[in-house]
């Protein structure tokens, strides 16, 4: 490493023209930058300049060694450029997981990183939850409890969770007045059993376990079904949101409340982050600070 230094030095003494030029650029002393200089000279064999009380000129040896160094510093302060410009603009490929029913979400999200011509993006939007190494995920959408992990959790908000049904099917089978009521009624869920709990007037909590009778795996296909009539569902999308705004679905018991439920966008690291998850995570927080609480 330490001939690598003095290549460095050669280069900027032959480009500065002087000692004295070159040790005022370099932080040193013409002395420092002179012993440098003849310990390279040595560890070459080489004479690589003459000296004279006016000039220095490059020998035949060095005006060739010359060349190399002067492409070596070129070379290095490239890389250097390259790596400021993907720490401070999002470049390469931006590769984010989430659950289906935020597909929506993210275009939205992150339209202003359409600005960043050097970024392309992948969107890996499902269900399952995926390996973050192994897909070489820089960010995932995750929502409720987190297990203990290496990962890195960032909150983005808590999203208000609230029981609703299609004026459809309430219309035919009844209004529930009461949590006790919902037993009663279909269910729609992604599990075999939907687990609520609810608190309500007076600060009463009620914890209920009821069977889900309508089963899919996606969030959009029980919003879907939802809206369609087949029973009563939990909101949590942006869709269930603007379907409970223009009246698609209507909100079910609203003095009763469910706990909210947290998003969570995660890193697989801990270092400092580039420019390109950086930059996205500021955009989701700002997005979904707009509807969250």
């Amino acid at each position: 490493m330490e001939q690598y230094k003095r290549m460095a030095l050669f280069a900027e003494v032959v480009t500065a023209g002087s000692l004295t030029s070159a040790a005022r650029k370099l932080g040193m002393t013409p002395s420092a930058v002179s012993q440098h200089l003849r310990a390279l000279e040595s560890d070459l064999g080489l004479s690589l300049l003459h000296r004279s009380t006016r000039k220095l000129t490059l020998t035949e040896a060095g005006a060739r060694y010359f060349e190399g160094c002067a492409a070596m510093v070129a070379a290095a302060r490239s890389a250097e450029q390259a790596l400021a410009r993907h720490r401070d603009e999002p470049q390469g490929e931006l590769r984010i997981a989430a659950p289906i029913g935020f597909g929506g979400m993210l275009a939205r999200a992150l339209m202003p990183l359409q600005k960043y011509p050097s970024l392309s993006l992948c969107l890996l939007v499902d269900d399952a939850v995926v390996d973050l190494i192994d897909e070489r995920i820089d960010i995932a959408l995750r929502v409720g409890n987190l297990p203990d992990s290496s990962l890195v959790a960032r909150k983005l908000g808590s999203m208000p969770a609230q029981l609703c049904a299609a004026p459809a099917y309430l219309n035919e089978h009844g209004w529930p007045q009461h949590p006790d009521d919902l037993e009663q009624h279909v269910w729609l869920g992604g599990a075999s059993t939907r687990h609520l709990q609810l608190s309500g007037p007076s600060k009463a909590s009620i914890d209920i376990k009821l069977p889900v009778r309508i089963r899919a795996t996606q969030v959009t296909a029980l919003h879907a079904l939802c809206v369609a009539g087949w029973g009563i569902s939990i909101a949590v999308s942006e869709d269930d949101r603007r379907a409970l705004e223009n009246g698609s679905l209507v909100p079910i018991l609203p003095d009763w409340k469910l706990p909210d439920l947290v998003l969570h966008a995660i890193t697989p690291r801990r270092d400092e982050q580039p420019a390109k998850v950086r930059h996205a995570l500021a955009l989701l927080a700002e997005h979904v600070a707009k509807f969250v609480v």
